[in-house]
């Protein structure tokens, strides 16, 4: 006689359950529509962090150079020479800051204008080609700019937000 349980006798068979496989299909294809909606808006939250970033370390830059101007007989370091910030007195800058959207690499610098009285210190910004210069009219040039360039200067504002 074979053994058969009371379940069994009713016809209550208790059957294993678990995903069939559309519905596992179902579930990745909503994963991936969710990503392909978050990925682009944390990346353009990265580079407006980016931007801050370098937007204040470039005011701090600029607070330096200022300052170096003032104790160093009213003249700014070379173009392209900001490491004297690094030993300046009163020290404001113990170690230059590198470009965020440029990594390894210094903010760009450049001195110019009516007797050298004018600079400019810029990021190449987010799209990696920003440049500026200080032209003969002592404005920052536009022409060198780029799209994506940051800058500051005691010759114009960077407009951009």
């Amino acid at each position: 006689m074979n053994c058969v349980s009371l379940k069994e006798q009713k016809g209550e068979i208790k059957m294993k359950r678990g995903f069939t496989l559309i519905e596992l299909l179902i579930v990745i294809a909503v994963i991936a529509i969710l990503l392909g909606i978050t990925l682009p808006r944390f990346r353009g939250m990265q580079e407006e962090g980016l931007i801050s970033q370098a937007k204040s370390e470039l005011k701090t830059l600029q607070t330096a150079l200022e300052s170096y101007y003032i104790h160093n007989d009213n003249e700014y370091p070379a173009t392209g020479d900001l490491d004297d910030l690094e030993g300046a007195e009163p020290l404001i800058v113990p170690e230059l800051p590198t470009d965020p959207f440029n990594p390894g690499e210094d903010y760009g610098y450049y001195v110019g204008g009516t007797n050298d009285q004018y600079y400019v210190i810029y990021s190449v910004g987010p799209e990696g080609d920003g440049e500026a210069e200080i032209d003969d009219d002592n404005e920052v040039d536009e022409t060198e700019n780029g799209d994506s360039c940051i800058y500051v200067s005691n010759a114009g504002q960077d407009t951009t937000p």
